[in-house]
């Protein structure tokens, strides 16, 4: 199966995707990696991950506005339903995730 362009997979998406923009050298990206794991695993799969490293897909981060890192939207069939950056505290990204299963 071909590679699926990140794109593609945030606008073909029918179930809410959260989009993590980050990079390797992000030490605030670096923290919520195990945040972000444990609140998708707690919503047992109702929001898919798409992690979009900025350095490899500078244009993908520009076309959503993407200006610091972390940065976390979340779309549905192409369109942003919530959309945060910096780091968040794992209760308020439970509140904000649990809306969208």
């Amino acid at each position: 199966m071909p590679k699926q362009n990140p794109k593609d997979k945030i606008f073909k998406s029918t179930q809410p995707i959260l989009v993590d923009f980050y990079a390797d050298w992000c030490g605030p990206c670096q923290t919520m990696d195990p945040i972000i794991d444990e609140v998708l695993s707690d919503l047992n799969g109702k929001v898919k991950l798409l992690k979009i490293n900025v350095d490899r897909n500078p244009q993908l981060a520009q076309q959503f506005g993407v200006r610091s890192i972390p940065h976390y939207i979340v779309f549905k069939s192409g369109k942003i339903l919530w959309r945060k950056g910096g780091i968040i505290m794992k209760k308020d990204l439970v509140k904000a995730l649990s809306n969208f299963k």
